[in-house]
């Protein structure tokens, strides 16, 4: 795919957006037991962030690889990988992740200051890299799919044919993502379960999620291989006509989602011990509510490309650092808060617009910097 999209443009910002949430309001979660002002509604909405959000954005990231393979040489290419992810993950490794997190060492009645655990967390860890994760996760993604470009150029033709019939019957394609997105995911979670990550250093993806992560990359490969304006996220596309289909089948999911949860925490005796048939019911709910709800934003988001979007529009350029940078004040702002006797939606809305106004106010200083825009 190649020019600006405003329809994916604003699906990029409003995830970004949706991750910002989901970090202010984690505290106050009826199960997340981190601070005693909570409400059991933001349980519902970070179960339904985390089961879809990282996934959408593999989708979108991958859309552009081809194009730009094409147009650049491999060691080009790699070269601008490393500049836009290899070094602001770099930076949030070392620097932003640590001072985030120092808000939660300063809870400790015996916490140390800020630059023994600095040296703490680069040397003995644990080294907790935060959302960043997803940088580094993508940057070997973007290196996987240069080395098959080198030897398979014409890999994702097969996903393209699917992009092509999805123009006007996207659920074939929908069929052929899901099946492939639920191959990848369920045997994963099955083996490793919910809990485990691949970790070394601040390197680390969560153990179940990683395959899916990587066939939801493959298929915006796919899509964005060529023909774009003929394929499934083309102008005049059916799936945009069909927000309310996808909308009401992510529902359906997450319903099914949401009553594994209940059932679990409610009815089985012993949650850390869970039968067979809620695993198994739960790996094939997860991806279908991924697909589904990624296919339902990008219909929303596709349907309304001629309307006004003030917000989203004038944060899209800033979208990428307020990712990297949302997270040091979001913390902080929750440990100021913590022990105040606010309630939990005021709570969660004062650590979001700290955050999200901090982290773009920052995001703007920085590309106001000579060559910092070729980063952010």
């Amino acid at each position: 795919m190649s020019g600006r999209n405003i329809a994916l443009d604003r699906t990029r910002t409003a995830l970004t957006v949706l991750v910002v949430i989901h970090h202010a309001i984690i505290p106050y979660t009826y199960y997340g037991h981190a601070d005693a002002q909570t409400w059991l509604g933001f349980d519902g909405v970070v179960l339904a962030n985390d089961s879809f959000f990282m996934a959408a954005f593999y989708f979108l990231s991958g859309l552009f690889v081809w194009p730009s393979l094409r147009r650049k040489s491999t060691s080009h290419f790699l070269g601008d990988r490393a500049l836009r992810l290899a070094l602001p993950f770099t930076v949030a490794a070392l620097l932003l992740m640590p001072l985030a997190y120092y808000a939660l060492e300063l809870r400790r009645p015996d916490h140390l200051g800020f630059g023994a655990f600095w040296w703490k967390t680069v040397t003995v860890g644990p080294w907790p890299s935060g959302p960043v994760w997803f940088v580094w996760v993508l940057l070997a993604f973007d290196v996987l799919a240069a080395t098959i470009y080198r030897i398979a150029p014409e890999s994702p033709a097969p996903i393209n044919r699917l992009s092509l019939c999805g123009y006007t019957r996207p659920l074939a394609f929908f069929i052929a993502f899901a099946a492939v997105t639920t191959l990848a995911y369920v045997p994963m979670r099955l083996h490793f379960g919910v809990s485990k990550w691949f970790e070394f250093g601040p390197f680390s993806v969560q153990a179940s999620r990683v395959l899916l992560y990587a066939a939801c990359f493959m298929f915006g490969a796919g899509v964005g291989y060529a023909h774009s304006e003929r394929g499934l996220l083309g102008e005049g596309n059916a799936l945009s006509r069909q927000w309310g289909r996808w909308a009401l089948a992510a529902l359906a999911a997450y319903g099914v989602i949401v009553g594994l949860v209940y059932d679990r925490r409610a009815i089985l005796p012993d949650p850390n011990m869970l039968p067979q048939w809620w695993e198994v019911t739960y790996a094939f709910a997860f991806p279908l509510f991924s697909a589904a709800m990624t296919f339902a934003v990008l219909a929303w988001f596709m349907r309304r490309e001629n309307s006004r979007a003030p917000l989203l529009d004038a944060m899209q350029s800033s979208a990428y650092g307020i990712f990297l940078i949302h997270y040091v004040p979001v913390l902080w702002m929750q440990h100021w808060l913590l022990g105040r006797d606010i309630n939990a939606f005021s709570k969660a809305a004062l650590s979001l617009i700290f955050g999200l106004g901090v982290s773009w106010l920052a995001t703007l200083a920085l590309r106001s910097l000579p060559g910092a825009k070729r980063v952010l």
